[in-house]
C-alpha cells in the first residue's frame, strides 16, 4: 500500500483506551429511560419503523447526525446577532465569506438543509435521459436526480460493497467503470460525476485526494463537471490526514481546501459537520448554473440571501463552518466512533470496516442470517436495539434502496446495515459503553429473532414512514 498507512485506533494514537472530550458541559437535557412494555408498545404504534417513534420514547437518540448536533457557547452567543431583514442579511454575507474561505467556491446559494441544494443543482443541469455516475448513491441525492429525468449509476469501488474489506478509502470512485460508462452513454450525456465524503451508505467511508485528483482529470479529459456532496468532508479530511501518505502534519482545513478544488461545486447538509440544527447551502464556480440556481431558490426556498433560513441560523451556521475544521474537535468527534467501533470489535460483533466518521454500521445480514432480505433483516434489527434498550438507530439496507422505477421490485444492495449515528458534542463515553452493551444483548438474542413485512409503503423514500409488522 504505497499512498497510504493503515488507519490507527483513538487508543493507539493517545497510549490508551480513554480519552477526554475537548469541551465542557454548560447545559444539559434531561434523558430517562422506558420500561420494555412501554417500548413495546412505542415500537408497535411507530410500525416498527424508528422513523416514527416519538423522542420522548427514546433513551440514547442515534437515529442521525442530522441537526442534532450540541451548539457551542459562540454559536449561541451568534444566535442574538440574526439580522432578520428579508433582503441582503448582514448574516448573510458572514456565511457567504465562510464558505468561500473554507471551502474555496465563488458562488454560495443557501438552502433550508441539504435536500434543497440537491434539487437545485438537479434541476439546474439534467436534462431527461441523463446520467449520473457517483460513488454509490444516497437516498435524497438519487431522487433528486431521477425526478430531474436522470438515472443514477454506481461506480464506486468493488470493496466498498464487501464490510469486511479493511481497505482505507473504500469511498473512492473507480475510473475504469466510469470510462465505461462514458464510453457506453457519451460524455454530452453526463452533466457531471456526483461525488461524496465519507460515503454514507457504504459506511461512512472516505475518498482519498490521489482519488479526487485522478477523477479531476478524467472529467477534464471529457469535459465533465465534478460535484461535490460536502455533507461530511471535514470528516473525510480528518480521514485523509490519518491516512494518506503526505497529509499527516497538514491542518484538516488546508486539506478540505485542496480537496474542494479539484471540483466545480458542492451541496451541503450544514446539519451535519456545521453543528446546526437546520441549514445547508450550494456553491458553485460556473456563474451560469448560479444563475440558475439562485433563480430557482426563490421559488423553492426563499430569496437568494437567506433561502429558507433565518438570519439566526445562518450566523450560528457561519461560526459553526470554522469549529468543523479544528483538528481537536474532530479527532475527538471520530475519536468517540471508534471507541464504540473498538469496543463491538472485541465482542466479534459484525460491523462495516474500517470504521467510518459519524457511525458504526451494523451487519444485519450477519446478525441474521437466517432472515431473508424481503423479510427486512437491517429493519428488524433497528428495532430490535430499541425494544432492548430503548436506543434509536436507523436502517441502512432494502428499504432505504426502494424499488426500482422500472420493474417495480425491491433493490436488494448488497449491504444490509443498521447505522448508529453519533450527534456531535451530545453524548458521552458511557453513552457508547451503555450502547454497546445493548448491540451485544441483541447480538446474543440473534437467533430468537424473526423478519417484518411491510403493511404500508409511500411513494418516495420509503424508509421515512413505512410501516411494517412483526412476522
Amino acid at each position: 500500500m504505497t499512498e497510504t498507512t493503515f488507519p490507527q485506533t483513538m487508543g493507539q494514537q493517545f497510549g490508551r483506551r480513554s480519552w477526554a472530550e475537548p469541551w465542557k458541559i454548560k447545559m444539559v437535557e434531561p434523558i430517562k429511560m422506558t420500561t420494555r412494555a412501554e417500548r413495546e408498545q412505542a415500537i408497535a404504534k411507530a410500525g416498527y419503523n424508528t422513523f416514527l417513534l416519538r423522542s420522548s420514547d427514546v433513551y440514547i437518540d442515534l437515529l442521525t447526525d442530522s441537526g442534532t448536533s450540541a451548539m457551542s457557547d459562540r454559536q449561541w452567543a451568534g444566535i442574538m446577532l440574526g439580522d432578520e431583514a428579508y433582503a441582503g442579511s448582514d448574516n448573510f454575507y458572514r456565511l457567504e465569506k465562510a464558505i468561500q474561505d473554507h471551502y474555496g467556491y465563488k458562488y454560495i446559494v443557501p438552502t433550508h438543509q441539504g435536500r434543497g441544494a440537491e434539487h437545485l443543482i438537479s434541476q439546474a443541469v439534467i436534462k431527461q435521459g441523463d446520467y449520473i455516475p457517483g460513488n454509490m448513491y444516497f437516498t435524497t441525492t438519487r431522487l433528486h436526480q431521477e425526478l430531474a429525468g436522470g438515472t443514477f449509476v454506481d461506480v464506486i469501488v468493488d470493496a466498498a460493497h464487501d464490510p469486511t474489506d479493511l481497505s482505507p478509502f473504500k469511498g473512492n470512485i473507480d475510473l475504469n467503470k466510469l470510462e465505461a460508462l462514458i464510453e457506453k452513454v457519451g460524455a454530452e450525456n453526463i452533466p457531471y460525476v456526483s461525488l461524496a465524503g465519507t460515503v454514507n451508505m457504504a459506511g461512512g467511508q472516505p475518498v482519498s485526494m490521489a482519488n479526487v485528483r485522478e477523477l479531476r482529470a478524467l472529467c477534464d479529459k471529457h469535459n465533465i463537471r465534478l460535484y461535490l456532496d460536502a455533507t461530511r468532508m471535514a470528516e473525510n479530511c480528518f480521514f485523509i490526514q490519518e491516512r494518506e501518505k503526505g497529509y499527516a502534519d497538514k491542518p484538516v482545513a488546508e486539506i478540505l481546501r485542496e480537496f474542494c478544488g479539484y471540483t466545480d461545486g458542492a451541496w451541503m447538509s450544514s446539519k451535519k459537520d456545521h453543528l446546526v440544527n437546520i441549514g445547508g447551502w450550494l456553491a458553485v464556480n460556473d456563474e451560469d448554473v448560479f444563475d440558475k440556481a439562485r433563480n430557482m431558490v426563490v421559488v423553492y426556498e426563499g430569496l437568494h440571501t437567506y433561502g429558507g433560513m433565518s438570519g439566526r441560523d445562518m450566523e450560528a451556521l457561519a461560526i459553526g463552518i470554522g469549529e468543523s475544521v479544528q483538528d481537536d474537535h474532530l479527532r475527538a468527534r471520530i475519536g468517540q466512533v471508534y471507541y464504540l467501533g473498538e469496543l463491538l470489535t472485541d465482542w466479534k460483533i459484525p460491523i462495516v470496516q474500517p470504521v467510518g466518521g459519524h457511525a458504526i454500521f451494523l451487519d444485519a445480514k450477519k446478525f441474521y442470517p437466517h432472515i431473508s432480505q424481503d423479510k427486512f433483516p437491517a429493519q428488524t434489527l433497528a428495532s430490535e436495539l430499541y425494544l432492548e434498550s430503548g436506543i434509536r438507530a436507523m436502517e441502512r439496507g432494502v428499504v432505504s434502496a426502494g424499488r426500482d422505477p422500472e420493474t417495480g421490485d425491491h433493490r436488494y444492495p448488497a449491504l444490509e446495515l443498521v447505522r448508529l449515528t453519533i450527534p456531535r458534542r451530545v453524548y458521552t463515553q458511557a453513552h457508547m459503553d451503555v450502547t454497546a452493551e445493548a448491540v451485544r444483548a441483541v447480538y446474543e438474542n440473534r437467533e430468537n429473532t424473526n423478519g417484518l413485512k411491510m403493511v404500508y409503503e409511500p411513494d418516495y423514500l420509503r424508509f421515512f414512514q413505512a410501516r411494517f409488522e412483526q412476522l
